[in-house]
């Protein structure tokens, strides 16, 4: 099974709205026969990539899979089916798939005499494949907010100026972590501070990330990098807002909220464009608005070894005011990058019962 979350690992940023699947195929007598991975949306799924590289040899053998095998037909036929024929004898598979039009694959294989079971290694398949099982169980993007800031936690200087705070291998590494999602988010802020182009660079067979600026007023450049045709870019502004000057294809309507656009409304516009992972790569402000709606699932945060001692927090107001209100995180990982440190968080769910903490 660490084999099969190895392998689906390689399509990540290549198969949304689908999930990344890797699958290994026993033969009877326990040797690999297979491996497959889901490469992208429209593809083969892996267990059926598997099969094609098993060419027989896994009939009455095992199949693990990182994920409940669907048992609909989209695109693609169902993959109950497809390991139905090719004569599997027992299924492991990790997670089971909270999609309810792809659910129940298990159920369909037991049916038919198949030795199916879930829950194999499922933390670790579920890490592998967090966004696309955030987004179908919630709706709605998984939402990764990265940063960089100096250790007294500023993300620029008193005067504004912030480049570079972080050392070249960890902006290297902010494009790879672009080339993993499906859309970059910022704020007009950092649009007219920095004027981001926003795509993911050096990064060989990325697939380009939609570039998504809220921008309430409608006050982004015409001639601004990211309306360039690097990439797709949607321009989120206000119902009222005049974007006369913006291409009509890149301005998306998004209702008011309290200090500007309304954070769940743009989530599920995305969504419905089948954006299923977000980074959020906006300033303190935006950032702020969005750990204050709920909406922020996992930081990576960069930390470089230097101080500064005034300028803007890498994180404006979120809606805390008392320590018993704090978002705590847990960490899962810390790298180290050059001079810096890249840190890995999940946000955890707030308590039911919030008490002050010593």
């Amino acid at each position: 099974m660490r084999r099969a979350i190895s392998l689906a690992s390689r399509g990540l940023g290549h198969t949304s709205p689908n999930p990344v699947v890797g699958c290994v195929l026993l033969g009877p007598d326990g040797t690999i026969v297979g491996e497959g991975f889901h490469t992208r949306a429209g593809a083969p799924h892996a267990e059926v990539e598997a099969l094609r590289a098993a060419a027989g040899k896994a009939r009455g053998g095992t199949a693990f899979v990182t994920l409940e095998p669907c048992s609909h037909t989209g695109r693609t036929g169902p993959c109950t089916q497809a390991l139905i024929d090719a004569g599997i004898r027992r299924v492991r598979y990790a997670v089971a798939d909270p999609n309810p039009a792809a659910a129940g694959g298990g159920a369909v294989l037991r049916a038919v005499g198949i030795d199916a079971e879930g829950g194999l290694l499922a933390a670790e398949a579920e890490a592998g494949n967090r966004a696309w099982l955030t987004a179908t169980r919630l709706g709605r993007p998984h939402v990764t907010w990265k940063y960089a800031a100096t250790l007294d936690g500023r993300s620029a200087a008193a005067d504004g100026t912030s480049r570079w705070i972080t050392s070249a291998a960890s902006r290297a590494d902010v494009h790879t972590l672009r080339a993993s999602v499906d859309a970059v988010l910022a704020g007009s802020g950092t649009l007219r501070a920095d004027d981001p182009h926003l795509a993911a660079r050096d990064v060989p067979g990325a697939r380009q990330p939609l570039r998504v600026i809220v921008d309430t007023h409608a006050r982004t450049p015409a001639g601004a990098r990211v309306l360039d045709d690097a990439a797709p870019t949607l321009i989120a502004v206000a119902p009222d807002a005049d974007a006369a000057h913006l291409p009509a294809t890149a301005v998306l309507r998004v209702p008011r909220a309290e200090g500007g656009l309304d954070p769940h409304t743009l989530l599920k516009e995305l969504y419905a464009r089948d954006v299923r992972a977000v980074l959020l790569e906006g300033g303190p402000t935006l950032a702020g608005a969005f750990a204050a709606a709920g909406l922020i699932d996992t930081v990576v945060g960069y930390l470089a070894p230097a101080l500064l001692g005034a300028g803007p927090a890498a994180l404006g107001p979120a809606g805390i005011g008392t320590i018993a209100e704090v978002l705590r995180l847990d960490v899962e990982d810390v790298t180290r990058l050059g001079p810096d440190i890249r840190i890995t968080a999940r946000t955890r769910p707030a308590p039911a019962d919030r008490t002050k903490e010593s």
